[in-house]
């Protein structure tokens, strides 16, 4: 059995207020990690002491490139100790993490405001600072480093039939040719991280694309959230790959039967926000295992009228947050979203974003077949 995760922890930058002059160099997010007595980063640890993933994707993890002040802080700080005497600690010996494209500079004006801030809406996606909005990967088992791919490069202009922006009053397009031609696709990254459980492998497909939001009448962020997720879907198969090449060169798509699609994928079959067929390309993969759906009581609770409410993810009343295993290589014994009932004791985890996140923990425990 594996059971695997995934969770935005909202761990990030702007999140966390400044209790003291932090020495050159470091960051907020730094000066908190290394305390351990954020109670935010508590109450996050002691979720994944709960529910104890053996491998678990962590979005919104601001990306830190000397894991000694990010990552490997949380465990140290965090994860390796006991967050409450009813649990353990948990820890995870194999990490994967690579930069990402939110907040990353580039010189054009994507935005169309008239400046080429190089920040927010005019980085390679959207961040106020390099890595705000990162990911990474946590493992009880060997990651296979060498042979993980990541697409944070691939130029969404090199996706045939991709759907590009145009202005709705002249249908033109909204980017000019230079920057059409130069904008990356995935607004983080698209990780394929091979990890071994015994013999046999996993394939790790991790991603956050972008919100379908805070845009315009052009749908910029809509278009885009939906030929993200056509990248993933595209890449499980060998004729519908062939364009792909990863940030190392090589082209094609997955090499392997048995993956998991992991991330907070911020689309819905129910939300209007959400491209149509976005989710359902995904979903409906000959591929993909979408029959069974975590659920919670605590997130039914939230819009008691509507039927797929269990199906809630987040706060804010969707299902954002995607555990997608194979049809192959695997059967799925169990899954659930994380979310207490508020007369649980273990609401206080998730009463508010300053809890832990404005998103639940996903897992589904799975059975490895050959």
């Amino acid at each position: 059995m594996v059971r695997i995760a995934t969770f935005n922890v909202s761990m990030e930058e702007e999140n966390y207020p400044i209790e003291q002059e932090l020495e050159k160099g470091s960051s907020v997010l730094q000066y908190h990690l290394s305390t351990g007595r954020n109670q935010q980063m508590r109450n996050i640890a002691e979720i994944l002491q709960r529910t104890r993933p053996d491998i678990v994707l962590l979005n919104e993890f601001d990306f830190i490139e000397d894991r000694s002040k990010g990552v490997d802080a949380f465990q140290q700080n965090y994860l390796s100790i006991a967050q409450h005497e009813s649990v353990s600690p948990i820890n995870y010996p194999h990490i994967f993490l690579a930069p990402t494209n939110t907040g990353a500079p580039s010189p054009y004006d994507f935005d169309q405001d008239g400046v080429a801030s190089g920040v927010g809406g005019d980085a390679w996606g959207f961040g106020k600072y390099p890595g705000q909005y990162g990911m990474v990967l946590l493992s009880r088992f060997p990651i296979n480093k060498e042979e993980a791919r990541t697409l944070q490069l691939f130029k969404w202009s090199d996706m045939p039939g991709a759907l590009q922006p145009k202005h709705p009053e002249t249908n033109q397009p909204w980017f000019s040719q230079e920057q059409w031609q130069a904008l990356r696709l995935s607004s983080k990254s698209h990780w394929d991280v091979p990890v071994m459980v015994g013999e046999k492998r996993i394939h790790v497909l991790a991603q956050h694309p972008t919100p379908p939001v805070f845009d315009g009448p052009e749908n910029r962020n809509g278009l885009r959230n939906h030929d993200e997720l056509r990248l993933t879907a595209d890449y499980l198969s060998e004729e519908t790959s062939t364009y792909i090449y990863d940030d190392k060169g090589n082209r094609g798509g997955l090499s392997g039967d048995r993956f998991v699609i992991l991330g907070d994928l911020n689309a819905s079959i129910y939300s209007d926000a959400t491209y149509p067929g976005a989710m359902e390309r995904l979903l409906n993969h000959p591929k993909v295992n979408s029959d069974f759906i975590p659920t919670s009581r605590a997130g039914a609770a939230v819009v008691p009228e509507l039927p797929y409410a269990k199906e809630f993810t987040a706060a804010w009343k969707s299902r954002a947050d995607y555990v997608l295993p194979s049809k192959s290589g695997f059967n799925v014994i169990d899954g659930a979203v994380f979310w207490p009932e508020k007369n649980s004791p273990l609401y206080r985890l998730v009463e508010s974003r300053e809890a832990s996140s404005d998103h639940r923990l996903v897992w589904l425990e799975l059975e490895m077949v050959d």
